[in-house]
C-alpha cells in the first residue's frame, strides 16, 4: 500500500515494525477504536465473496451503463434467461440491482449511485498501469 496516501485518523502513515518500538497504548486505543466490527466484517466479506463471480460482473457491467430486461442481458452475455434471472435474483439479495416493472416487463438496473461508484471505482483501479 502506498505510505503517502493520506488518512483522516491523524495516525502516522509511516511504518512503525521496527521490532524494537511499540505503539503508544493512546494510539493502540485509536486504530481499535477504527477497527472494522467484527459482525460487519462477515457481511462485507458475504458481499465481497458475491461479487466474485465474473457473470454477476459482466451482468453489473451492462447495468452500469443502462436498464435492461433479463432477456437483453442473456442475450448480451451469451447466457440463458433462466442464469441471469439467477445471478440477478443473487444481485438483488445483496442489494446491488433493483427493478421496476412496465406492464409485463421487468427491467433491472443498479440499485444506486453507490453501486455505480464501487463499480467504477474497481473498474479504473484494474485498468491503472
Amino acid at each position: 500500500m502506498d505510505q503517502s496516501l493520506n488518512h483522516s485518523s491523524g495516525l502516522t502513515t509511516e511504518p512503525t515494525c521496527d521490532p524494537s518500538f511499540t505503539l503508544p497504548p493512546q494510539q493502540t486505543q485509536q486504530l481499535q477504536g477504527q477497527l472494522l466490527d467484527p459482525l460487519k466484517a462477515q457481511r462485507m466479506a458475504e458481499f465481497f465473496s458475491l461479487l466474485g463471480d465474473a457473470n454477476r460482473l459482466r451482468i453489473l457491467s451492462l447495468l452500469a451503463e443502462k436498464e435492461l430486461c433479463v432477456k437483453d442481458l442473456a442475450v448480451a452475455v451469451d447466457m440463458s434467461e433462466s442464469a441471469v434471472s439467477h445471478q440477478l435474483r443473487t444481485l438483488k439479495s445483496i442489494r446491488l440491482v433493483s427493478y421496476r416493472k412496465q406492464g409485463r416487463n421487468v427491467f433491472y438496473q443498479l440499485q444506486d449511485q453507490h453501486v455505480f461508484s464501487l463499480y467504477q471505482a474497481v473498474a479504473e483501479h484494474l485498468d491503472e498501469v
